[in-house]
């Protein structure tokens, strides 16, 4: 936690250089094309003693201020199948493209107000196996199993141990232990291990993802708002790149005829899972662009370049622990990813 703590003062430092630096005028040219923004859950906030996915969600009063920031500073807000034209044009005009992965109730629930309220498309990206209630939000079932122990018996490769889940400390360091152990060996086997775990302790994964994402009936209640729109997200939320040629297609390709069954139409857009350097590959990108995907996004950090790699854009997390207007300026103009050499 210690660890985590140092890292986010860093980020903070460079996120309030950066608002200096934009609101001087420096550094124009970081602001690219303008930006895709990510979001996971959009919730009023919740106090949780152990809170390790507290990253993925903000709330409905700061996704507002996003959009109210943006504004103000002069970003013009567009759909992502909107985006292929615009950067192929010669608009100087910044956009702000708004996307949500995983499907939350949240979305539909908090998300799609505030949205509405400001005329503001999204694309809600969906995995298959979420909306059929097959596959389960390995981050959420941990969460909630180590929240409720003092300690847990897992075999992590090397034989059965029991680790401490006395302090809020040793939970984090056996999330992020068990984030490895996943991300280390098939994606899919570990998950079932922490499912048969979770379950043996009377914590239910897929009622965990019923409770916490939309199915059909729910999509199709989003959609029926004019803004929103559905992209694939595969079917198991794997990471793509660790899955041969054929999986990585079939995963794509079928998740999209997923999102077809529900809107009627061929998603154009996909998301790829997780989307850290580490997650895909330039192979993915070219089996996303070969399957007809005229956009595919990574959460890899930057502003929006020119219209060469379309099927590998970055886009800018609004992370739950940084909520403040500066921030959205900062993060916007692109002299955060500037001075944290990410792009």
């Amino acid at each position: 936690m210690l660890r985590q703590a140092v890292k986010r003062s860093a980020i903070t430092v460079g996120l309030n250089a950066a608002f200096v630096l934009q609101a001087c005028g420096a550094m124009r040219q970081a602001r690219g094309r303008g930006a895709i923004f990510t979001l996971h859950h959009v919730r009023p906030k919740q106090p949780r003693a152990f809170d390790p996915n507290a990253h993925l969600e903000i709330t409905p009063e700061f996704l507002e201020t996003a959009i109210v920031t943006l504004k103000r500073d002069s970003y013009r807000f567009i759909a992502l199948d909107g985006l292929p034209a615009h950067l192929a044009s010669g608009d100087p005009q910044p956009v702000a493209v708004f996307t949500l992965d995983d499907g939350y109730r949240n979305n539909l629930d908090y998300a799609v107000p505030v949205f509405s309220r400001h005329g503001v498309p999204f694309t809600v990206f969906v995995a298959g196996g979420f909306i059929d209630r097959t596959h389960t939000l390995w981050w959420e079932t941990l969460a909630d199993l180590l929240e409720g122990q003092f300690s847990l018996t897992f075999d992590f490769g090397a034989g059965e141990e029991t680790v401490a889940l006395g302090t809020l400390r040793e939970k984090q360091a056996v999330f992020d232990r068990f984030a490895a152990f996943l991300h280390a060996i098939d994606e899919a086997t570990a998950i079932a291990r922490l499912n048969q775990t979770a379950q043996a302790l009377g914590i239910d994964p897929i009622g965990i993802t019923a409770a916490l994402t939309l199915d059909e009936t729910g999509l199709k209640r989003l959609i029926d708002n004019p803004l929103a729109s559905l992209g694939a997200h595969t079917i198991s939320h794997r990471s793509v790149t660790r899955l041969s040629d054929e999986t990585a297609a079939m995963e794509m390709e079928h998740s999209a005829r997923r999102v077809e069954t529900i809107t009627g139409n061929r998603p154009a857009s996909l998301a790829y899972p997780y989307g850290f350097a580490s997650a895909v590959s330039a192979r993915d990108h070219r089996l996303a662009a070969s399957l007809g995907f005229t956009t595919a996004v990574t959460t890899q950090p930057g502003t929006l370049p020119g219209t060469a790699g379309m099927t590998a854009l970055p886009r800018i997390s609004l992370n739950g622990h940084f909520q403040k207007a500066r921030y959205i300026s900062a993060l916007a103009s692109g002299i955060a990813f500037k001075l944290m050499g990410a792009r």
